[in-house]
């Protein structure tokens, strides 16, 4: 099972600076006004942005050895989170996800044809679709879920519990900070 690109970009050696490091000392050399608390914040980000790649990389990766495109992927993922009995309307899945509703349709026709959900009149509403998970759909996303979160836990033993809870909490910060 591959977890991320063969050398994945931004790693960083084992001990001594990183590449990151490299470009901070850069901008130490060539901006010497900078402050120590910019750069080490700069450092942070610079950070996050490799980080967010190799994961993003190592998610799809696993998406797609699911047979799944990240799109289709959300919405299974949307209606196994929301519970028995893993049932949305198509205007609940495309605010959920944030997307029109034609291209809500799109990504429902396609799953629907790979057999992953199906849709059926609401009897609440005959002008309305409920959209149902199908046992495969709910194996597919259990198992690409599980599959993701193993490599996650993997990645993140480097980390104490407590390092992870301080993490969580910082970037939660962070977002809200978000204008």
């Amino acid at each position: 099972m591959t977890e991320f690109c063969v050398t994945p970009e931004g790693a960083a050696p084992e001990v001594g600076p990183d590449q990151v490091d490299e470009f901070i000392e850069g901008w130490r050399r060539e901006r010497p006004d900078l402050d120590d608390e910019t750069l080490v914040t700069l450092g942070c980000f610079a950070r996050m942005k490799w980080l967010a790649k190799n994961f993003a990389t190592g998610a799809e990766q696993v998406i797609r050895r699911h047979g799944l495109t990240a799109g289709e992927f959300d919405v299974l993922a949307t209606l196994r989170q929301s519970g028995p009995p893993c049932t949305l309307i198509p205007s609940q899945l495309s605010a959920l996800l944030m997307m029109s509703r034609a291209g809500m349709t799109n990504r429902l026709d396609r799953l629907e044809a790979a057999g992953l959900i199906e849709r059926t009149l609401d009897p609440a509403d005959r002008r309305s679709f409920r959209v149902r998970l199908t046992d495969r759909g709910r194996g597919v996303i259990d198992a690409a879920v599980t599959e993701h979160a193993q490599i996650v836990s993997r990645f993140t033993t480097v980390l104490s519990p407590d390092q992870r809870r301080g993490l969580d909490e910082a970037l939660r910060t962070l977002l809200r900070a978000l204008p």
